[in-house]
C-alpha cells in the first residue's frame, strides 16, 4: 500500500502498511562455485537490463578485508557467487559493470567490489536506502523495507558471520539469497512513490553522488594513521609509546591475518601507552592484564616495542599535531539557517540532515553566498538541495550582510 496521502501528494511515514509479517518460504538460488555454472551465469547476465547486487566481506575476521561472496538477482532468478572458489571473475565483472544496479546502501558494496574486483559501475545505481530516506522513512534498513512491502521477516543471524569460512551452510546460503531477492520489488515500490511526489530526480542525483564517492580513496597519511581517538592530549613522550605499540599491533595483525582489534583493542593500547610512559624503566609488562593470546613471540615483540619507546631520544619523539581550530562563522546566521532547513524538512516529511548536513550549513554561514551558484558550491550541495534551500536562505543571508555593514562586529562560535 502506498505511503502517499491522496490529498496532498506528500509522503506520510505513518500511512498504513502491508499485511502483518510472516515466516519467509524457502527461495531457490544457483550457487556459483565452478567454471561451467559461471559461464552460464555470464551468458544469462548479458541479456539482463537491471540487476540487484549485495556483497558480504570479512572485515571482522581478517587483516585485509575482501569480498567473500556476492549475490545477484535478475530476471526472476537468484545467484550466489563465491569469489573464493578460485574462479576467474573478470568477465562476470565486465558484464555486470554495464548493467543498471539495485543496491541497498551502495557505498560499502561498491567500495568492496572495486577493491576486490576492480569493479566500476557504468550505467548507474538505484540505492534503495537513499530512496527510503528521500521519502522520509524512519526505518530504512533492508529488513524493515522487506517487512513493510512484502510482510516477511528477514533473519539477522548472518550479519556477523565469517564469510571467508567454507563450506557455507544451508542457513547461510538462505540468508544470502534474501538480501537481493526482494530488492527489485522494493526498488519498484520506492521509485513509484518517488515519482508520485516528484522526488525521482533527487534520487538519481543522490545515487550518482554516492557512486562517485566510492570510486576514490582518501590518501593515507603514514604520520597520522597510528593516532587514534582519545589521544589528542597526549604529550610527545606518550605519543612515542603509542606509535611503537601501534606498529607492534599492526605487524602482529598482519602476520596472523587478523583485524588489529583482535590482537589488542584501542582502549587497551592507549592504557598501555599511558602506563608505560608514566612508569618509564620501572614499568613491567607482567603486571598488565593482556589478552590470553599475548604470549611467546607476540609478548616478546610487545616488550621490544616498549623498549624502543623507552629508549627513544626526545628529538625522535613524534610531534603533537596542532589543534584543529575550525574557522569561525556567524553563529547567529548558522542557527537561523538550521531552523529554516528544519522547517523545510518538516514540510517535506524528511530528516533535516537529508536536506542539508551540518557541515553544509556551516559552509553557507561562513561563505554567505550571494548567488544560487555560490550557494550550490557550499558543501557542495546537490542541485535539488540548492533549489529547495536557495529561496529560503537568500533573504536570511542578505539581511545578515546588510546588518554586518551597519554593525561590523559579528558573533562567532
Amino acid at each position: 500500500m502506498s505511503a502517499l496521502h491522496a490529498g496532498d501528494g506528500r509522503y506520510h511515514p505513518h500511512a498504513p502498511r502491508d499485511p502483518a509479517p510472516v515466516s519467509p518460504a524457502p527461495i531457490p538460488y544457483h550457487y556459483i562455485r565452478s567454471a561451467q555454472p559461471l559461464t552460464e551465469l555470464v551468458a544469462r547476465l548479458r541479456g539482463a537490463d537491471r540487476v540487484a547486487l549485495d556483497t558480504e566481506a570479512d572485515s571482522l575476521y581478517h587483516y585485509r578485508e575482501k569480498v567473500c561472496v556476492f549475490q545477484l538477482s535478475f530476471s526472476g532468478v537468484n545467484y550466489i557467487v563465491d569469489p573464493l572458489a578460485g574462479l576467474d571473475l573478470a568477465e562476470l565483472s565486465r558484464v555486470l559493470e554495464e548493467k543498471a544496479l539495485i543496491i541497498h546502501g551502495a557505498d560499502y558494496d561498491l567500495r568492496m567490489m572495486r577493491i576486490s574486483l576492480g569493479f566500476r559501475p557504468r550505467r548507474g545505481v538505484s540505492d534503495t536506502m537513499l530512496a527510503a530516506q528521500l521519502l522520509g522513512y524512519r526505518q530504512f534498513g533492508l529488513a524493515a523495507l522487506a517487512e513493510r512491502f512484502f510482510g516477511v521477516v528477514l533473519s539477522k543471524h548472518g550479519q556477523k558471520s565469517d564469510w571467508s569460512r567454507r563450506p557455507l551452510t544451508p542457513s547461510h546460503l538462505d540468508y544470502l539469497v534474501r538480501d537481493t531477492h526482494y530488492l527489485h520489488g522494493i526498488a519498484e515500490r520506492l521509485e513509484e512513490e518517488l515519482r508520485a511526489c516528484g522526488r525521482d530526480g533527487w534520487h538519481r542525483e543522490s545515487c550518482a553522488r554516492a557512486v562517485d564517492a566510492t570510486m576514490q580513496d582518501s590518501p593515507r597519511d603514514h604520520d597520522e594513521v597510528w593516532r587514534m581517538k582519545g589521544t589528542g592530549r597526549f604529550d610527545r613522550r606518550q605519543l612515542s609509546y603509542l606509535r611503537e605499540l601501534w606498529r607492534w599491533r599492526d605487524a602482529q595483525a598482519r602476520a596472523v591475518d587478523l583485524p588489529p582489534f583482535k590482537v589488542l583493542g584501542n582502549d587497551q593500547l592507549i592504557a598501555l601507552a599511558l602506563a608505560a610512559s608514566g612508569a618509564g624503566r620501572k614499568f613491567r609488562v607482567e603486571g598488565v592484564k593482556l589478552p590470553r593470546n599475548c604470549v611467546g613471540q607476540r609478548l616478546e615483540a610487545l616488550e621490544g616495542a616498549l623498549e624502543r619507546g623507552r629508549g627513544m631520544r626526545e628529538e625522535e619523539w613524534p610531534e603533537r599535531l596542532p589543534r584543529r581550530v575550525s574557522e569561525p562563522y556567524p553563529f547567529d546566521l548558522m542557527e537561523k539557517l538550521r531552523g529554516e532547513c528544519a522547517r523545510c524538512a518538516g514540510e517535506l516529511g524528511l530528516d533535516p540532515a537529508v536536506v542539508a548536513s551540518r557541515a553544509t550549513l556551516i559552509s553557507v554561514a561562513r561563505e554567505r553566498p550571494q548567488t544560487d551558484e555560490e550557494l550550490a558550491a557550499c558543501g557542495p550541495m546537490m542541485h535539488w538541495q540548492a533549489e529547495l534551500l536557495a529561496p529560503r536562505f537568500r533573504q536570511l543571508i542578505r539581511r545578515t550582510v546588510r546588518g554586518n555593514r551597519r554593525h561590523p562586529r559579528a558573533s562567532h562560535q
